[in-house]
């Protein structure tokens, strides 16, 4: 993938801001996984602004694997049209997104996703509860 490090390092950055209950260590281990196992995996769509990417989306067949966008770039529709480039795309979406990140799970709720369930193990095997939610149809999406 062309701008793998690029999305990597947006991933370092903002799981730093949106899971700060996840320590150096455990962010490091992560970093393997997503770069040599799910990055590989999954359909990867990046934003980018003046020739730099911004964000990225990781779409495993309609399941968002993962969504991040540079801090610096949080709020500017980046995230939004991603998702919304998603739903189109793919006709429904769903996510799991960590109960303590309160900025992702209101931002998937801004964007129309609705809660479908709760896990109270993540795919690590870690004690951290995961929200659950589904997109349906690109007339779920509202503009910024």
């Amino acid at each position: 993938m062309r701008d793998l490090d690029r999305c990597m390092a947006l991933w370092r950055a903002a799981s730093e801001v949106g899971h700060p209950f996840l320590d150096a260590a455990t962010l490091d281990a992560d970093a393997v996984l997503v770069r040599d196992v799910y990055m590989p995996a999954a359909e990867i769509t990046v934003a980018e602004r003046d020739g730099t990417v911004i964000g990225f989306i990781a779409l495993l067949e309609d399941l968002v694997g993962g969504l991040f966008v540079d801090p610096g770039a949080h709020r500017s529709g980046a995230g939004r049209a991603l998702v919304e480039d998603a739903v189109r795309r793919k006709g429904r979406l769903e996510v799991e997104v960590y109960a303590a990140n309160a900025g992702a799970c209101a931002f998937y709720a801004a964007c129309g996703f609705v809660e479908t369930g709760r896990r109270d193990i993540d795919d690590h095997g870690r004690a951290l509860p995961l929200i659950c939610m589904t997109l349906t149809g690109k007339d779920q999406t509202r503009p910024d």
